[in-house]
């Protein structure tokens, strides 16, 4: 067994698989899937989502595609169904049930159970003549000619296709919810895209004692003092009520210099940037970070509808808060 035999195979399973799903082009033409995605669209409950062995693992995928992007859904195991978990399921539900036999046991015994609860029945199966088809509201073929696995055996084309069947109702009714980047971001508010969506410059802004700020009369030596003990690369020029006159930066202090001004003698007030850049609570991170790259610059004072400094946000608390 050389190395091109090894890519032929793996070549041959991804080929396999690639028709398993082309093959699902047909089905999804047939009324058997709008009326699989009216069942769940109409639903007022949770689509319950079941399947035994490899059928379970996609069935627990498509459960939380689903629930991830606006169709409250869940997993129930089939063979834990029966001893006592049924009781997760309630006349409001729908339950989706995958068995590419469509003759699963564990799921066959239930079946009585969820017609007496009058529960719309949707089936993904590999058999339309099937039991579980048969008994279903609305049946989804994802019947595949065969099996990547050589020996015909292991479910391969077959769970291939029935995740992608999967996919394709959790986006067709993602589109028809209206379900937007919003909507997404708060069922995932630890990933990327909501930090992005969600986190406000409120949850990162250094405030308080934390803030650099200095008196408009404060020498440039001791602004930057406060500039090194804070940390922040700048210090915020405020008068005596707190209010914003300007901003102090590493920039500005390598224009001073430039100028030959004396730093032991020069008051901050001569060498800030009077007309800075500010952004105000609740604000949006990704908003800040914008308007710094926008800038090229790498702190923002933060103030408030007073021009009150509230704080001071820096470049590094949004990289740090993986804000990208």
């Amino acid at each position: 067994m050389n190395d091109n035999n090894l890519q032929e195979l793996a070549l041959a399973v991804i080929e396999t698989e690639a028709d398993a799903i082309r093959g699902l082009k047909a089905e999804i033409n047939k009324p058997a899937f709008t009326q699989a995605c009216h069942l769940m669209l109409d639903c007022t409950g949770r689509v319950v989502v079941t399947g035994m062995g490899k059928s379970g693992h996609i069935a627990g995928k498509i459960a939380a595609t689903l629930a991830s992007t606006g169709t409250p859904a869940f997993f129930v195991h089939p063979g834990e169904a029966s001893h006592g978990d049924l009781g997760m399921i309630t006349p409001a539900d729908v339950v989706l049930a995958l068995s590419n036999s469509g003759e699963t046991g564990e799921i066959i015994t239930i079946l009585p159970i969820i017609k007496r609860l009058n529960v719309p029945l949707i089936a993904m199966t590999g058999n339309p003549a099937s039991t579980l088809s048969q008994a279903a509201a609305a049946n989804l073929n994802v019947g595949v000619e065969k099996e990547a696995c050589p020996l015909g055996l292991a479910p391969t084309a077959s769970t291939t296709a029935a995740l992608a069947m999967g996919d394709a109702l959790a986006v067709a009714l993602l589109e028809t919810r209206g379900f937007t980047e919003e909507d997404f971001a708060r069922s995932h508010p630890g990933g990327a895209l909501g930090r992005r969506l969600l986190l406000l410059i409120d949850d990162l802004v250094h405030t308080g004692d934390r803030a650099p700020r200095v008196g408009a009369d404060t020498l440039l030596s001791d602004a930057l003092v406060e500039m090194t003990r804070k940390g922040l690369g700048m210090t915020a020029v405020v008068d005596a009520d707190n209010r914003l006159l300007g901003i102090f930066t590493d920039g500005d202090l390598r224009r001073a210099i430039d100028r030959r001004l004396d730093v032991h003698t020069a008051i901050v007030r001569d060498v800030m940037t009077a007309d800075c850049k500010t952004v105000r609570p609740g604000m949006l991170a990704a908003e800040a970070l914008q308007i710094m790259d926008d800038m090229k610059i790498n702190a923002l004072p933060v103030i408030n509808d007073r021009q009150e400094l509230v704080g001071a946000l820096n470049m590094h608390d949004l990289l740090r808060a993986g804000v990208v």
